[in-house]
């Protein structure tokens, strides 16, 4: 038992290397992605309590960029092997929700410092080679970001269990926040090696027990989070992971007793499906489950009359284009005023048209491949119809090839329709829409912006006009969780933004915030009376 309150080491963001030619990091990291590329096919296991379980049925990781390569193999559980991990985290829970607090932190603060050092090369080689990253990207992710999360939600959690009520005298008022009464489900995508991790240690930093699920194509990098958080001492049992086909893992879990909350990113149409069949089994849970999802968006870039043309044409090449475009928050529609599209045209078409694409562990190359032929398929059929249309022309990118790997060309299409098919669909890749309305509509603008999509996950505003920025931030009040002002619409720091949208974009409980962590938590009221009353009557009676 515990017998003081202890302070946590204060929060700060890990510092991004820079990469730099001849730079120590760089040099490093690369040898780290040679030496993965080239060892022998990892055989990645399902991890069930203590168990490292491997079947004969097993599918290829494959590198994106070149996707004849085999980086490894999967095992590919069945349903009984969904009901062992929820039976071996409902077993480890009791003990688990019983850990004092900073025992918790302690395991979650070692992860950040493994990551940070000796794991830093393996994870951001990882991320590499099966999500196809540049180097920055992944580092900003796989290594910054976590470590992050790792740290701000440490230091979160002793802020929500230090929030107490008040008590008057003769009386003392607490609160407890328990872990949930099951286990959480955790089910994460691709793109973000870190939210696949944060997604299973959030619930479990605040004691409770986690089944995770990675995407398929993240089960690479999935590894070395499983290693680490071993290496840190989460306990066995108290996050499982498994590689199953999604539907095998709804079948079992969301008609479980035990199930507490679904932890999701992913596709809008996934979490409404998987919260709709969490509605019609609710008579089967013990409680009501926690249901905290980020999901699509449709994210804009609008530019005022006084935006300066350079810094709209970065925000739209950095913010569309980073990571193949494949981030929840990228920019893929923007408004531009006609007064300045001529040179912001200008500007971007010459920034995209000097990209190099290729694979990651090249440097220079700013774009990489998409993550898989079913992403790359679904891209180039969009770009495809762009080109049968009479009212959107491409002007920058427009080809694409996958005989090696998955490459789309940064893809700029101008429309003079609002509501074109690539203005208001999600597409999730390199392509970018751009609609010039006349500089003098402004407030017309900001109307169809509000208005074009069903999502509401970012938005950027660029203006040197502050009663023009001010409008666009009270009119777009609910088409953004993230908004930003003279910036792209991407690049959310934990502890600084903390991210998530509304609308079609999610339930915005806000993962690296304290918003997120009270999710995964049940508040008890304890109150206690020092001297009880011995009658009945109160002094009205008399």
């Amino acid at each position: 038992m515990s017998n003081a309150f202890f302070n946590v080491p204060v929060a700060k963001n890990e510092p991004v290397k820079s990469y730099a030619p001849n730079s120590s990091e760089r040099s490093s990291l690369l040898a780290k992605y040679h030496e993965m590329y080239n060892q022998q096919p990892i055989d990645v296991p399902i991890y069930i309590g203590s168990e490292e379980v491997r079947i004969d049925n097993k599918k290829k990781l494959t590198a994106p960029h070149d996707h004849k390569k085999v980086l490894g193999y999967y095992n590919v559980g069945e349903k009984h092997h969904v009901e062992k991990a929820i039976a071996s985290a409902m077993a480890a829970r009791k003990e688990w929700a019983a850990t004092p607090w900073e025992d918790r932190a302690a395991i979650f603060l070692k992860a950040a410092d493994l990551l940070a050092g000796p794991y830093r090369d393996k994870m951001n080689a990882a991320t590499m080679l099966a999500q196809s990253k540049n180097v920055f990207q992944t580092e900003i992710d796989a290594a910054c970001e976590l470590i992050d999360f790792f740290r701000f939600n440490v230091q979160y959690m002793t802020q929500i269990y230090k929030d107490q009520p008040e008590s008057l005298p003769g009386m003392w008022n607490r609160l407890e926040y328990r872990p949930l009464e099951g286990f959480v489900f955790a089910l994460t995508p691709f793109n973000f090696t870190s939210i696949a991790a944060n997604l299973s240690a959030a619930p479990a930093m605040m004691g409770n027990v986690v089944v995770w699920k990675p995407a398929e194509s993240q089960i690479y990098s999935a590894q070395v989070i499983m290693e680490i958080f071993k290496a840190a001492g989460v306990p066995d049992g108290v996050i499982n992971m498994v590689t199953v086909s999604g539907q095998i893992a709804g079948e079992v879990i969301f008609k479980h007793k035990d199930f507490a909350g679904l932890h999701f990113t992913g596709s809008t149409g996934v979490f409404r499906n998987l919260w709709r069949q969490i509605g019609e089994n609710l008579e089967i849970y013990k409680g009501y489950p926690r249901i905290v999802g980020e999901t699509g968006g449709k994210d804009f870039i609008i530019a005022h009359k006084s935006a300066v043309p350079a810094e709209v044409a970065t925000a739209m090449s950095r913010g569309a284009f980073e990571f193949q475009g494949q981030k929840c928050s990228a920019a893929s529609r923007a408004y531009i005023p006609s007064n300045i599209w001529p040179e912001v045209k200008r500007i971007l078409v010459e920034q995209v048209s000097s990209f190099k694409m290729g694979c990651p562990d090249d440097t220079s190359n700013f774009i990489n491949a998409v993550i898989d032929e079913k992403a790359f398929d679904k891209i180039s059929g969009y770009i495809d119809y762009v080109k049968t249309q009479a009212d959107a022309e491409i002007i920058t990118g427009g080809n694409y090839d996958k005989s090696t790997g998955y490459f789309i060309e940064p893809t700029t299409v101008v429309t003079t329709n609002p509501t074109f098919r690539t203005m208001t669909e999600e597409i999730f890749g390199p392509l970018l829409t751009v609609y010039i309305y006349e500089a003098e509509k402004f407030e017309e603008a900001l109307d169809i912006v509000d208005q074009t999509s069903e999502f509401a996950l970012t938005g950027a505003i660029l203006s040197q006009d502050r009663y023009a920025i001010n409008l666009a931030t009270k009119k777009l009040e609910h088409a953004a969780g993230n908004f930003y002002i003279n910036d792209k619409p991407t690049g959310a720091v934990v502890g600084q933004q903390p991210f998530g949208g509304a609308r079609g974009s999610g339930t915005n409980d806000k993962a690296g915030a304290p918003l997120n962590l009270l999710r995964w938590v049940s508040a008890r009221t304890i109150k206690e009376t020092f001297v009880p009353p011995t009658d009945y009557r109160y002094p009205f009676l008399g």
